[in-house]
């Protein structure tokens, strides 16, 4: 009985002895390092049992494993024991399961974590976080994008954790929160020691194509394009380079969003404090052409200070082109000052001004009555524009294309590109209309042909047609018609076809239309005209004689 009780207890003592020496699978157990050999070490993890881990996990990234036999470390016992009887050991796990506990506590406290990237991966970085991997996306590596992570890997720094799940092993953090919340820290300091009107300096951190951001000694300002210069500054890397050192001014401070605006021009003087007595109106300067816009193109007077030659305000003929084909940008060219609004910060120039009118020029080269020449640029319906000189164009009329017929007939006679003679009739300069004529360029056949011919006169006319109401006759070149009630004297004799084609008679001229070109014609006033001249010279019917005894006198006087 007494053995049977000694075994009972032995066995009791014995099952104890194995439960509290035997360690736990999937626990965190205490070992101490008996070997080094083969790039691993050999850890005694107690009852005898003894595993291997490869030296690389006891180093941290980029560092080299800092171990010796018989140092104590943690490691996690995934088998008791292997197919050689070893037990399945592994210290990355280990500290794994510690990391995770720590960094548990410190995402519950929202606490910083410290930790290395050590890898690049799609999106991001890898972050060693004392045992535990975390993702760092690109987003939260900088409050900037990170063009070369080279230098940040491997530093130990710290991180804040942003998400974290245990069962799925992800954890998230970012290195920007630390950098914003130690930025704003400095941002409100350094923002608290500025004033606006304050002139500091600066160095240029980064350049856009609106400005340039400028560091105060951990706080950017916004240096804006127009505020670097009082000239116009198209590009900022003109007249700043990165890492420069510049001077400029507080002109505004957002104490909510902590935006700082900064000006270099500030320290400059003002150009347009001197403008006014500088340049005058309907002074004439040279500048250089700045900027061409679809109304006009801006001309540099000096830096800082620029006027617009609005479009209608650069050239006297080329009235609807685009600036762009009259001027280009740095030019230089004449302008004559039209306006100054110091208020506004605008001067109105004039190209045009500069030059005489070409319409004075023609009005006085060319008086009315001049013979030109030109070339047809072109044709509407109601004319012809003729090219003159001086880049300007005149009008020639559909009357006064020819002296016979209509304008609207002939007009289809002639093309673009023509050259044709013309006499300047007119010139308004006002208006800036020339006015010409074709048909007198060969002078006025009515005006040779009626030359002597006065209301009264009896001339000698050709009968070219006969019709019912009347004959048509010809005067030097000049067509008139006589009605038939202008035939004769006596109604029997009032009939054209008495007449024939190439007859000569003699007619007296009752009108003479300049307006109309025409000749008023009439045999039957001829006649009127002979028999009263003749009893006036010769006696009248009261007397006794007759009209025939009157007319056979004069027949024998004129003989």
């Amino acid at each position: 009985m007494a053995q049977n009780a000694t075994m009972e207890e032995f066995e009791a003592l014995l099952n104890e002895s194995l439960e509290i020496d035997t360690p736990t699978e999937g626990s965190v157990v205490k070992g101490k390092v008996i070997a080094i050999e083969a790039g691993q070490a050999i850890i005694d993890v107690g009852y005898k049992m003894e595993g291997r881990v490869d030296l690389k996990e006891f180093a941290n990234p980029g560092e080299a494993p800092e171990l010796e036999v018989g140092d104590e470390v943690e490691v996690y016992l995934r088998n008791v024991e292997n197919a050689r009887g070893e037990a399945v050991i592994s210290r990355e796990m280990a500290r794994r399961e510690a990391a995770w506990d720590r960094l548990e506590e410190a995402y519950g406290k929202e606490e910083r974590v410290e930790g290395a990237i050590f890898g690049r991966v799609k999106g991001g970085f890898t972050v060693d976080l004392g045992g535990a991997v975390a993702f760092l996306p690109g987003s939260q590596v900088d409050v900037r994008p990170v063009r070369d992570a080279g230098p940040l890997m491997g530093l130990k720094q710290p991180f804040q954790i942003l998400k974290m799940d245990r069962r799925r092993g992800n954890i998230v953090v970012s290195r920007r929160a630390i950098l914003e919340e130690s930025r704003a820290e400095q941002r409100a300091e350094v923002i608290g020691n500025l004033a606006e009107g304050q002139n500091v300096d600066g160095v240029v951190k980064n350049i856009t194509e609106y400005g340039a951001f400028v560091d105060l000694g951990g706080v950017d300002g916004l240096l804006h394009v127009t505020d670097m210069a009082w000239r116009r500054v198209n590009d900022p890397r003109e007249i700043l380079s990165i890492g420069e050192t510049v001077k400029v001014q507080v002109i505004k401070i957002n104490k909510e969003t902590h935006r700082i605006s900064l000006g270099m021009k500030q320290l400059q003087e003002d150009p347009w404090d001197t403008v006014i007595a500088k340049y005058p109106l309907d002074s004439v300067h040279t500048g250089r052409v700045t900027n061409i816009t679809d109304y006009g193109a801006f001309v540099e007077l000096e830096p800082g200070v620029e006027g617009l030659v609005h479009v209608s305000e650069m050239s006297w003929t080329k009235k609807n082109v685009h600036p762009g084909k009259i001027v280009s940008t740095s030019q230089e060219v004449e302008v004559m000052v039209l306006e100054i609004d110091t208020a506004k910060r605008r001067v109105s120039l004039g190209l045009k001004q500069t030059m005489r009118n070409p319409w004075e020029v023609f009005a006085e080269t060319h008086p009315e009555g001049t013979l030109v020449e030109g070339e047809v640029k072109n044709i509407t319906e109601f004319g012809l524009f003729v090219g003159l000189p001086g880049d300007i164009d005149g009008m020639v009329h559909l009357s006064d294309l020819t002296w016979e017929g209509r304008g609207e007939d002939v007009i289809g006679d002639y093309r673009k590109g023509d050259i044709v003679q013309a006499v300047v009739s007119e010139v308004d300069i006002e208006k800036e209309r020339i006015s010409l004529s074709i048909k007198a360029a060969g002078g006025d056949p009515y005006a040779e042909a009626i030359g002597g011919v006065k209301r009264g006169s009896i001339i000698t006319v050709t009968v070219t047609k006969i019709e019912d109401g009347g004959i048509e006759v010809e005067y030097e070149g000049m067509k008139s018609f006589i009605r038939r009630s202008d035939l004769a004297r006596d109604r029997a004799d009032q009939r054209p076809e008495r007449f024939q084609p190439g007859d000569k008679i003699d007619v007296r001229v009752t009108n003479v239309n300049s307006k109309d070109r025409r000749l008023g014609l009439s045999i039957k006033a001829r006649e009127i005209a002979e028999e009263k001249e003749a009893v006036e010279q010769y006696g009248s019917s009261d007397s006794g004689a007759s009209l025939g005894d009157i007319l056979g006198a004069a027949l024998k006087g004129d003989d």
